[in-house]
């Protein structure tokens, strides 16, 4: 069993028998209309991609109400493209893994063309102009991270030959221009706040700076700032697509499958035939589109105005979903688990979560009317995080924890603030701050030290709790005034807003010798 049998026919009857669902569409006929009448190009051929943008427009051919596929176009990486794209015919097969245990495995073959976009690629570069210059184009779109959309000086110097991603997509936006102004929408599907501003912002930057060096006339710019024919709008996307996972693999070569193997790039990305991924999964968008748009909601998405785009964000920012992640982190490397999941079998960590959600963090959620906080949060707490395939580790997870309580802990507290809620029912969101302390310590709950994950402000943060010591006894806390005052770590100064002394007491109990961690969880928890 190869993907490739499905380009040449060779289907056996293996396939349905083990569970493979196929294409029911004609492939050949999808590619040929696409080729012609292109409607979507996407940057970005990782692995969230074909799990999730690829994989909904698979569902939405599926259903036989639309007739086009998906281009992409790969601006970093280009060994993606000749080692998991272009030898399958750009055909993948994505593996659903459920919490139950279950997997579903579906063969995605909704993109149609697969291309290198860079100059050096003459042919690839070629086909891309050729594309943004057909009226049909509708929608580009990205999954390349909030990096991605980074502008750099040296790169807005370089004219009409940018490298970064952002100068590339800008210079086929100018033979898009000079086509006659077409219209298109450019979305970021990334998972970044107010992702469509980011890629404006860039565009923007290169547009004015080709303008000001006589590179394009100044009807270029007016063009890409005009909302009747250039939009950026806003999107939430919620999917988790791990590595691919070993074993993943296995079960598909015992089925037969045999496209089974891992594909490490020189730039280090690791990829496959095959995506393994989560079978939770949300794409809201702001439905802002200048020249039509794929009809992605035949798949499951969601299409929304701005405000409630903005509303969905801050429910799975600062409540639902990230707060949680980073308490499970921050306790988790302290008591010596290496797996969110292996977490959630944890009694005190799993009320810890639960009670933080629908206890401190629910009465300030806003309700985005398309999405359900309630079962958005049942969701992560009862299907995503136990989930057993997702080898999500704390670890992970705590990397740069100081760039994220402000926005997943402390707008929480600011909202209590502003609606006049009664801050004594904040408990557990304290304990999680006053684990911090704890966890800058970088000595777990046995007494072993334990690496502490990347942060640009650790070295900064660790000194000013390097006076305390994790035993039995009296010791001098007043260092903690010095750590949570600090607005620009916790969003707020906490002895500000009446936490300060609240948290403080639960510092002490946390350095209170080994064990004192999972004791004072208990504590709080039981007590909740």
């Amino acid at each position: 069993m190869k993907l490739s049998d499905i380009k040449n026919g060779n289907l056996s009857a293996e396939w349905a028998e083990k569970g493979y669902e196929l294409p029911k569409f004609d492939v050949e006929a999808v590619k040929a209309k696409t080729h012609a009448e292109p409607t979507w190009v996407h940057f970005g051929a990782g692995n969230i991609f074909r799990a999730f943008p690829a994989a909904v427009l698979n569902d939405a051919l599926n259903s036989g109400k639309y007739d086009r596929g998906v281009i992409v176009a790969e601006s970093f990486d280009y060994e993606i493209i000749d080692k998991a794209y272009q030898p399958y015919d750009n055909l993948s097969l994505l593996v659903c893994l459920k919490s139950t245990g279950d997997i579903e495995k579906k063969v995605i073959a909704s993109v149609t063309e697969s291309l290198k976009a860079d100059y050096s690629f003459g042919e690839d570069w070629a086909r891309l102009v050729e594309i943004f210059q057909n009226p049909s184009l509708q929608m580009i779109s990205f999954t390349i991270t909030e990096k991605g959309y980074g502008v750099a000086p040296a790169d807005l110097e370089r004219g009409l030959t940018p490298v970064l991603a952002m100068g590339k997509v800008t210079a086929l936006l100018y033979e898009r221009f000079k086509a006659g102004k077409l219209p298109l929408t450019v979305q970021s599907m990334d998972n970044c706040s107010h992702n469509g501003d980011k890629v404006k912002s860039a565009v923007h930057a290169y547009a004015s700076k080709w303008v000001e060096q006589g590179l394009v006339p100044a009807e270029f710019l007016a063009y890409v700032q005009d909302e009747t024919k250039i939009t950026f709008p806003w999107s939430m996307i919620d999917k988790i697509t791990p590595r691919p996972d070993a074993k993943v693999q296995d079960m598909l070569a015992k089925d037969g499958f045999e496209d089974n193997y891992t594909i490490v790039t020189e730039k280090h990305t690791f990829t496959a035939p095959f995506v393994n991924a989560e079978e939770t999964q949300y794409l809201c968008i702001e439905d802002h589109y200048t020249n039509g748009r794929p009809p992605l909601e035949l798949g499951g998405v969601l299409y929304c105005d701005r405000e409630t785009v903005d509303k969905i964000e801050k429910m799975k920012v600062c409540t639902c979903l990230n707060p949680l992640h980073t308490a499970m982190s921050i306790y988790g490397c302290m008591l010596d688990y290496t797996l969110i999941s292996a977490e959630m079998a944890d009694e005190d960590l799993r009320s810890f979560i639960q009670k933080i959600g629908y206890i401190e963090a629910m009465p300030v959620v806003v309700d985005p009317g398309v999405l359900n906080p309630y079962e958005f949060i049942g969701a992560v707490i009862n299907r995503r995080l136990p989930n057993p395939f997702m080898p999500d580790a704390p670890q992970r997870i705590a990397t740069d924890t100081s760039q994220k309580l402000a926005i997943r802990f402390g707008e929480t507290i600011k909202a209590y603030q502003a609606r006049g809620l009664d801050k004594s029912n904040l408990v557990l969101i304290p304990l999680v701050l006053a684990g911090y302390a704890r966890y800058l310590k970088g000595i777990d709950d046995n007494g072993k030290a334990f690496e502490i994950s990347p942060d640009p402000m650790l070295a900064e943060l660790q000194a000013i709790v390097a006076p305390l010591e994790v035993k039995e006894g009296e010791q001098d806390f007043s260092c903690l005034k010095n750590l949570y005052s600090r607005a620009d770590v916790f969003g707020v100064d906490l002895y500000e807003v009446g936490l300060g002394e609240q948290i403080e007491g639960m510092v002490k109990e946390l350095y209170a010798g080994n064990g004192a961690v999972r004791k004072t969880l208990h504590k709080y928890v039981v007590a909740r």
